[in-house]
């Protein structure tokens, strides 16, 4: 058996069947709904029970990553958008036109992540926009976070659902 051979049967590109395809998928959403705009949602909480430090620290945070997200959105904007739209496209032609479960994989997991950064370079505007600090910081910081979850859960569903398909044709067909 030659390396290569070795290395594909470890990673098993039938994504939908394989442990690590699921456990990276619960890992990303639940880092996406941890870190609204990379603050840590604790921090978010504790804010919103009134913990003078936290809304400190929440709004040192909002506002370094808001400036962060806008810089990179604007300097390298339409060069990212093209490039994501590149990948996507590749991704779809590859997994439906050409049955590759691994590009569904991916464009399963990089399509909702974009609708993540397309919401977090919006509601970094909006932050900077309104000068957002103390109780309207924290609300739109609990919006964004409503939004990412909705996305995720529809996300989940949505993969979960063609896992399914894909994994049950794939043993009707006795691959």
């Amino acid at each position: 058996m030659d390396w290569y051979s070795t290395v594909f049967e470890m990673i098993d590109m039938r994504s939908f069947s394989n442990l690590w395809f699921w456990i990276a998928l619960a890992v990303m959403w639940s880092s996406a709904s941890h870190y609204v705009l990379g603050v840590p949602w604790d921090i978010v909480t504790r804010a919103r029970k009134g913990n003078l430090q936290a809304l400190y620290d929440l709004t040192a945070l909002a506002t370094i990553n808001t400036r962060r997200i806008l810089y990179i959105s604007r300097e390298s904007g339409l060069l990212l958008t093209g490039l994501l739209f590149f990948v996507l496209t590749g991704a779809a032609i590859l997994g439906w036109s050409y049955a590759r479960e691994f590009a569904q994989a991916v464009f399963l997991l990089a399509l909702p992540m974009s609708l993540v950064w397309v919401l977090s370079v919006r509601t970094a505007a909006l932050i900077e926009a309104g000068a957002l600090e103390g109780e309207a910081l924290v609300a739109q910081m609990i919006r964004h976070r409503l939004f990412v979850q909705l996305i995720g859960m529809l996300s989940i569903f949505v993969t979960a659902m063609w896992g399914m398909l894909q994994n049950m044709t794939s043993s009707a067909l006795g691959g």
